[in-house]
């Protein structure tokens, strides 16, 4: 394994193969260009910046705008954070974030207003199969039921959100059943489940160890490299149900080298930092089933109502996962580490909702660091700049979110069984920082990737 010592991992691409390669096709040198960080001699136009950039930026606007601010996101179209502003009596705060260098949009709905509603949510309809998270975009909260959401039920969920008034929250059904992924980044195996590795932490101790989802973390204490195998890793901590979805995983031999990155076949994406998510964020997640997909963040701090419980603090996308993704990396093209697949519905084919743990918020609260145990990697500095990896020292800190509350999905943590699936090619690898400190590119480069099929849900 790449993600850790096991060499015998190779990324799967197997019914996710096509989604693999038009993922694979956006880690491109094009996509990860370098961004002007703004004209001096305009103060007040919008900033271009990287995603990476967007949390540190809507962290202080939050700070200096104070209740006028009602979220952000990014634009990744336009490389611009927008921040939505409801003036109030301060004719000013528009003036102070455009100096700041965001793209102001007024807004009629406040962040307080915004989180009494996701309240009343969880206090009137936790109902398994929901979930709920605030849409900066739409300065709405973003309300969303699966398939088994129907009669009495359904009904009660549109009366609440009707309830919250007009313009406060969308309401959409979504294909599928909201469900836990285990079954495979690395696949590993405990307790007739298969999942993923996530990433490679030092524990606070310094011992090598990994991060997975949660509910792989409950469903067994020791997990293995193949089906059946000797163990090799213990579980140290683990959150599921609750206030999130994760576990930290110690490698049962002290001497075991666990490397920083994301295998993506025969190529690896070098992991630097953990990093906050942000709305309109592009992100990747690997995973042994499906391999490698994108898609774009919409939504933090999501509420998710699995069928046994509740999970929330979640970040919510329209990435792809299906059964063996669980636990699997989510990331950015720079490097930065973002979440754990927990859970969703749908799958690579007709799409759907997937939700995943933060990582910032797994390493805090298990004592982890990432990788070495500096939590950042430095970049191959060209000769006017620094590598790709140069963005290790910022801290970036999130936006406002929603509230969300409640317990979690047990899962049925029964996966395991290995189904033979098509060769895909794996893409990418770090590429080396140009001279005018230009992002390091993701070479291009391919190698088959074994397939691995997918175990029933976990």
């Amino acid at each position: 394994m790449s993600h850790k010592r096991i060499p015998k991992r190779r990324a799967a691409m197997a019914a996710g193969g096509v989604v693999a390669l038009g993922a694979a096709a956006v880690l491109l040198p094009s996509a990860n260009a370098s961004q002007d960080g703004g004209s001096s001699d305009d103060a007040a136009a919008p900033r271009t910046l990287k995603a990476a950039d967007a949390p540190d930026l809507a962290s202080r606007l939050a700070g200096l705008l104070g209740d006028a601010f009602a979220g952000s996101y990014y634009d990744a179209d336009e490389q611009r954070l927008v921040v939505n502003v409801v003036p109030g009596d301060d004719d000013q705060v528009i003036v102070r974030a455009e100096k700041a260098g965001a793209q102001v949009r007024e807004v009629d709905n406040t962040m307080g207003e915004l989180r009494d509603g996701a309240r009343t949510l969880k206090s009137r309809a936790t109902i398994p199969g929901t979930s709920w998270a605030i849409d900066p975009r739409t300065n709405k909260i973003l309300v969303t039921a699966d398939s088994t959401v129907t009669g009495a039920e359904w009904d009660r969920l549109e009366s609440t959100v009707q309830g919250l008034g007009t313009g406060m929250a969308t309401l959409k059904q979504s294909p599928g059943t909201f469900k836990t992924f285990a079954s495979g980044g690395d696949a590993i195996f405990g307790g007739g489940a298969r999942c993923s590795l996530g990433f490679n932490v030092t524990a606070g101790d310094g011992a090598p160890a990994f991060l997975t989802a949660g509910h792989c973390g409950v469903a067994d204490d020791q997990w293995s490299e193949a089906q059946d195998g000797p163990p090799t890793a213990t579980v140290d901590q683990a959150v599921f149900p609750g206030e999130g979805d994760f576990a930290l995983v110690r490698y049962d031999d002290p001497a075991t080298q666990a490397p920083s990155e994301v295998d993506l076949g025969d190529q690896a994406v070098p992991i630097v930092r953990a990093a906050e998510a942000t709305v309109g964020q592009q992100v990747f997640r690997m995973g042994s089933t499906t391999g490698l997909a994108d898609g774009q963040v919409l939504g933090l701090d999501a509420t998710v109502n699995y069928p046994e419980g509740t999970v929330t603090g979640l970040i919510q996308t329209n990435v792809c996962a299906e059964p063996g993704d669980s636990g699997g990396s989510l990331f950015t093209q720079d490097g930065l580490a973002v979440g754990l697949t927990s859970g969703g519905s749908g799958d690579c084919t007709v799409g759907g909702e997937t939700f995943f743990q933060p990582v910032t918020t797994a390493l805090e609260a298990v004592g982890a660091t990432l990788g070495d145990g500096t939590g950042a990697g430095a970049g191959q500095a060209g000769d006017g700049g620094a590598g790709a990896a140069d963005q290790a020292g910022e801290e970036n800190a999130g936006g406002a979110d929603a509230d969300g509350g409640g317990t979690g999905q047990a899962g049925e943590d029964a996966g395991g069984d290995t189904g033979a699936g098509a060769d895909g090619d794996g893409v990418g690898g770090p590429g080396d920082a140009g001279d005018s400190g230009d992002t390091g590119d993701l070479d291009d480069g391919t190698g088959a990737g074994a397939a691995a099929g997918s175990g029933p849900t976990g």
